[in-house]
């Protein structure tokens, strides 16, 4: 299948081709402003499918509106008209095509003229009107508020919010990509004369803001957005791909002694906290026991024991753990514990406890094994 792309190098277009191709789909034709117009007219000649994705939305002059995004359309269908090519057309419309102003009036104008074409050709055309777009790659300080945000959140730059009021209606990319596959396929989701991407997220655009200084904090708090909320799961990943690339690592307070080191990785209000504990050869630590707080261990590197006694039982339990058998040992409350190097190298044991570290509630009481 031969799938022309216009828009090829915009930010839906650099989305959609990535995944076509991660689906192995190969033979992919990309119409940029830079195309060749006898190339394109070869392009449409072979195409079986179109994805009319180029556009105008930040022209010097209000009259490059209709003509990018209703001149090159109708360029777009002469040239498959010319060819007897009625494969189908998909065009990437906006909200604002039922709004009174250049730029709507243009995609209006747009998706009239594929209208028509699909009812003398009988094409399949499919008319996307997406709201506001967000996700990697997208352009900051161009027409997309989240990526200008992204960009400069992330640089600690200013940013400017007029109204924080102002209420957005957002589609995320990989699912707009993913619905455009669907109607590649033949599975479009359709309303009416129109096709949508099934998941619309509707926040203000103060909440975002919100959000995206959270996500800056959250490495000095070492916690984790709410990734059970798929808004906040999505712009967590859009926020992460506006980091500059001097950025991408973070320091971690390293509490270290003559037993090795214990470091706090990740905690969260609803999951717990996860930490780093190394122990030098020989050494034991713990010691201590807990009434509700409890804790998985795994090691994963060098050789050691686990050690349990229940508070009024003068039993031992031994648990011996290697890096070279990654299993976790639970420890439950009212057991005192320890754990104890056994080899000649350090020991990592990755800690997980049901709860962040509260130092005015800590529910930990030193008992030896």
């Amino acid at each position: 299948m031969k799938i022309l792309i216009t828009g090829a190098r915009g930010f839906i277009g650099k989305n959609l081709i990535a995944e076509l191709k991660n689906q192995k789909y190969t033979n992919i034709l990309e119409c940029t402003r830079d195309t060749d117009p006898a190339l394109l007219d070869k392009y449409c000649q072979a195409a079986d499918f179109v994805f009319h994705l180029a556009g105008v939305n930040r022209p010097r002059d209000q009259s490059e509106f209709m003509e990018g995004n209703f001149g090159f359309t109708k360029t777009l269908l002469d040239n498959l008209k010319k060819h007897g090519n009625a494969c189908p057309v998909m065009i990437a419309s906006s909200t604002q095509a039922a709004l009174d102003n250049p730029y709507g009036k243009s995609k209006k104008a747009g998706e009239d003229l594929l209208v028509t074409y699909g009812r003398e050709t009988g094409a399949r055309v499919l008319i996307y009107r997406f709201p506001n777009v967000f996700g990697k790659w997208c352009r900051p300080n161009y027409n997309s508020a989240v990526a200008t945000f992204c960009h400069n959140i992330a640089r600690d730059l200013p940013i400017t919010v007029n109204d924080p009021g102002v209420v957005l209606n957002l589609v995320y990319i990989d699912d707009v990509v993913e619905e455009l596959i669907n109607a590649l396929q033949g599975r479009e989701n359709r309303d009416g004369d129109f096709c949508a991407v099934p998941v619309v997220h509707t926040i203000t655009l103060g909440e975002i803001v919100d959000l995206l200084y959270s996500f800056k904090k959250s490495r000095q708090y070492r916690s984790v957005p709410n990734m059970a909320d798929e808004f906040t799961r999505k712009l967590y990943s859009t926020y992460l791909s506006y980091l500059p690339k001097e950025k991408f690592c973070y320091p971690l307070k390293m509490n270290v002694d003559d037993r090795g080191s214990f470091t706090e990785f990740i905690r969260t209000p609803d999951r717990g906290q996860v930490s780093v504990n190394i122990s030098r050869p020989g050494i034991a630590k713990g010691n201590h026991w807990h009434h509700s707080k409890n804790e998985k261990f795994l090691v994963v590197s060098g050789t050691g024991v686990i050690r349990f006694r229940k508070v009024d039982s003068g039993e031992v339990i031994e648990y011996y753990v290697s890096g070279d058998k990654l299993e976790v040992v639970d420890i439950p409350p009212g057991y005192t514990h320890n754990i104890e190097n056994l080899g000649d190298t350090d020991m990592v044991t990755i800690m997980w406890a049901n709860e962040p570290f509260n130092p005015e509630k800590p529910d930990t009481y030193y008992l030896e094994v």
